[in-house]
C-alpha cells in the first residue's frame, strides 16, 4: 500500500518552504572535495549537531536543489515504492533540478537503491544521517566507490566563539584573552550543540540525550533490555576518559554475556554518543584485546547527565582535546606501559606525536605527567611532545626530549 499522495505532497511543500527561509548560520568547515565531487556526499554525525544547517550552507554552491527530510511523523507509512512517488511529486512541483538534499534518509528501507538510481542519472545527491553503521553498511554494499563521507561534530571552540561574534584580530590583546578564557569556561560547561549554546538550558541537553537513547538506539535496534542499556550508557558517560573492558562492564552492570556488552557499546558509538581509543600496539590483535579508553561527544552532556559528583575539569579538558583531534582527522591511541600518555597519534605505520592533557602542572602531578609523555616519546622515537593545560605556557627539555606546554584554548584556535 502506497503512502497517501496528498499527504506526501503537502509534506514536500511545507519542508521545502521552511528550508528555503533565510537563516543566519555559522559557517562550518567543509572539505572542498565534498562540494566539487560528482559522487554522493554523505554527512554523518550525532543528532542536533547541525547537519541540516550544513545542508543550508551548501545551497550557496548548489542553488538549484530539492530538499526533503525523512524524519517526519507524516512518513510513518512511507515504503520503498514511495520513492518513485516522491520523485514524481518533486518534478511536478518544482521542475527538473540537478541536486537532491536528503535529511536522515537512513530511516527509510531501500533508500540506497533510490540514491544509486539518482546518481546513475547524473544527479548530485547529498544525504545526512545520525547513525554511522546504518549508513556505512548500505554504502559499502550498494554505493561502493560512489560516495564521499563527512563526519560533523558539535561546534568546535572556534565555532563557539564565532557564534558569540568574537573576532580574532586582537588574539593576544589582554582584554581579548580574558574574554576567550571566560568563553572557554562556558564552552566546557555547555558543550557544542548549537541549540543548547543558544538556550543554555540544561533540560535541552537531557532531552537530547533521551532522544538519542530512545529514537536512535532502543527503538531502532529493538533493544529489549532497555533498563540495562540505559544504565550502561550512563555509566560510560559518567566514566569519560577512563579505561573500560567489556568483561568488567558485564560484571559491574550484571549483563549475561560479554558479547551483549560489546554490541551495546558499539551501538552507542554508531550513534556518535561515545567514542573509544585503543592502547597503542604494533600488533593489531593486541590492540583489539586491550582495554579501551572512553570519550563522550560533548562536555555539556557530561556535566548535565552523568553522575559526576565532584568537579573534574581535567576530564572535561581531555575530552575536548580528543574531540578536536577527531575533527582534525587524526588516528588516535593512548599509551600505557610503566607510565601513561593520553594521546598517541599515528599516520600510516608511524607514530607522529604524543600529547598529555592536565588541568595544571603542579607539585603533586608534574613529575608523573612529564614522565608519561617522555616514556611515550622515547618508545616511539619522537624528539618533541606537547602538554596541554588550562592556562600554563612554557618550554623545557627532559632527557633530550623537547616539551612544549600550551593552554588548551590557544591550541584549539591554531
Amino acid at each position: 500500500m502506497e503512502m497517501d499522495k496528498n499527504t506526501l505532497r503537502l509534506t514536500i511543500i511545507e519542508q521545502q518552504k521552511q528550508f528555503d527561509q533565510p537563516k543566519t548560520i555559522i559557517q562550518r568547515t567543509v572539505p572542498l572535495a565534498a562540494i566539487q565531487t560528482k559522487k554522493i556526499t554523505v554527512i554523518t554525525g550525532i543528532r542536533r549537531s547541525g547537519k541540516s544547517t550544513l545542508l543550508k550552507q551548501l545551497t550557496a554552491h548548489f542553488p538549484k536543489y530539492y530538499y526533503f527530510n525523512f524524519e517526519d511523523e507524516r512518513l510513518l507509512d512511507f515504503k520503498a515504492t514511495d520513492f518513485n512517488v516522491l520523485y514524481a511529486l518533486l518534478l511536478e512541483l518544482y521542475g527538473d533540478k540537478p541536486v537532491f538534499f536528503f535529511d536522515e534518509i537512513q530511516n527509510m528501507y531501500g533508500w540506497e537503491k533510490f540514491v544509486r538510481r539518482l546518481f546513475a542519472a547524473g544527479k548530485k545527491v547529498i544525504i545526512t544521517g545520525s547513525n554511522a553503521k546504518l549508513l556505512s553498511s548500505e554504502l559499502a554494499t550498494v554505493l561502493t566507490g560512489r560516495h564521499i563521507k563527512i563526519e560533523l561534530y558539535p561546534f568546535s571552540f572556534k565555532e563557539f566563539l564565532t557564534y558569540h561574534q568574537f573576532t580574532f584580530q586582537k588574539f593576544y590583546d589582554t582584554k581579548a584573552m580574558s574574554v576567550i578564557m571566560r568563553q572557554f569556561k562556558s564552552f566546557l560547561k555547555w558543550g557544542g550543540f548549537p541549540e543548547v549554546i543558544a538556550s543554555q538550558n540544561p533540560e535541552e541537553l537531557k532531552q537530547l540525550y533521551q532522544d538519542i537513547l530512545i529514537k536512535d538506539l532502543i527503538v531502532r535496534y529493538k533493544i529489549k533490555e532497555a533498563k540495562a542499556f540505559r544504565e550502561l550508557a550512563l555509566y560510560l558517560l559518567s566514566n569519560t576518559t577512563s579505561t573500560i573492558s567489556f568483561n568488567n562492564l558485564k560484571k559491574i552492570l550484571g549483563f549475561k554475556s560479554v558479547s551483549t556488552v560489546k554490541n551495546y557499546v558499539d551501538y552507542l558509538e554508531e550513534a556518535y554518543l561515545n567514542f573509544s581509543t585503543h592502547k597503542f600496539d604494533y600488533s593489531l590483535k593486541k590492540q583489539l584485546v586491550n582495554d579501551r579508553k572512553i570519550y563522550s561527544i560533548d562536555t555539556g552532556l557530561i556535566n548535565e547527565v552523568s553522575f559526576l559528583f565532584s568537579k573534574n575539569s581535567g576530564r572535561l579538558l581531555e575530552n575536548v582535546v580528543f574531540l578536536e583531534l577527531k575533527r582534525r582527522g587524526q588516528t588516535i591511541f593512548y599509551h600505557k606501559q610503566k607510565q601513561e600518555c593520553d594521546f598517541i597519534l599515528k599516520k600510516g605505520n608511524r607514530v607522529t606525536s604524543a600529547w598529555q592533557v592536565t588541568e595544571a602542572l603542579e607539585v603533586n602531578n608534574r613529575e608523573r605527567e612529564i614522565a608519561g609523555l617522555v616514556e611515550a616519546m622515547k618508545q616511539y622515537q619522537l624528539s618533541s611532545g606537547t602538554i596541554l593545560t588550562f592556562e600554563q605556557e612554557e618550554r623545557f627539555t627532559v632527557k633530550g626530549c623537547k616539551i612544549t606546554v600550551l593552554p588548551i584554548w590557544r591550541w584549539l584556535l591554531q
